[in-house]
């Protein structure tokens, strides 16, 4: 991988702090990689999950921080076990023998080294199901490149367009320029979601969480995948927003979707061509 820990230059922050000797980067995170926890996931998208689940490896820290994040836990306090990169194998081997069906890392960008190291190591060692990149979008095109050909599905959570929204709700006032850039990066790598038997196998899957009175520009949102990536993609829509962490004290995020709020977006969706129920409109 062409990006190391020290200096760090992973993420769209550029931080150039050393990890080897200190968690000062905007992640909080030092080079020792540290999971919060790992198990089957029976709640994430049906393609996703089959019959055996999502085998999903929790990352603790994070480079966008939201405010109104339901893992802030993990994400803010950085809680979890420090593993090494052979213990990540162990994991992913774990999981792989308990039936699931793909291997799904979640907030991993922080970890891009290391992980990319274990997913060699381990399709060396036969892994034979898809891994998922199962990101904030907050990503830059060089790390996504040097991911290449060692992710078969990823799945953005594309968050906002306005600029005066991420620069209050996550510490990346820059949000979309990057999101923009490398969500065409994972599309132009792995291309629209393809299913075996119902099974999502490699592709692109999009996610985009609701927030109250559009504050996670979803208009917006659904205009960029229609017009530069196109309406068979396969856009997912959460309605499961609710207050949480810093968000209950913040207007208008202290509040829960308005009745009708979420229906309309996903007519708006359906207006630019997006289809229901093969792409859009799951609610985990």
């Amino acid at each position: 991988m062409i990006n190391s820990y020290n200096p760090c230059n992973l993420c769209p922050h550029n931080c150039n702090s050393d990890r080897f000797s200190s968690t000062s980067g905007k992640c909080c995170s030092s080079a020792e990689m540290r999971i919060a926890s790992y198990q089957p996931h029976f709640g994430e998208e049906p393609e996703l999950v089959g019959s055996g689940g999502s085998g999903t490896i929790f990352f603790s820290g994070c480079s966008l921080r939201c405010v109104f994040c339901q893992n802030y836990e993990i994400s803010h306090e950085g809680r979890g076990e420090v593993i090494s990169s052979d213990e990540l194998v162990d994991i992913i081997f774990e999981l792989q023998d308990y039936g699931c069906n793909n291997i799904n890392f979640v907030t991993p960008t922080h970890y891009g080294p290391t992980i990319a190291a274990a997913i060699e190591q381990a399709k060396l060692n036969g892994l034979n199901i898809p891994t998922v990149w199962n990101s904030s979008c907050y990503e830059k095109v060089e790390t996504l490149k040097s991911l290449e050909g060692l992710i078969d599905i990823y799945m953005p959570d594309i968050k906002f367009v306005k600029t005066e929204n991420s620069s209050i709700y996550t510490i990346a006032d820059n949000y979309f320029e990057f999101a923009s850039k490398a969500v065409l990066e994972m599309y132009r790598q792995v291309g629209d979601l393809h299913t075996v038997n119902g099974r999502a196998v490699s592709g692109m899957l999009v996610r985009h969480l609701v927030l109250p009175n559009n504050q996670g520009d979803t208009r917006a949102i659904i205009d960029f995948i229609a017009d530069n990536v196109g309406t068979q993609t396969y856009l997912n829509l959460l309605d499961q927003y609710h207050p949480a962490y810093k968000a209950l004290s913040i207007s208008p995020l202290n509040k829960y979707l308005e009745p009708g709020e979420f229906e309309e977006y996903v007519d708006y969706a359906r207006s630019r061509g997006f289809k229901s129920p093969d792409y859009i409109y799951r609610s985990l």
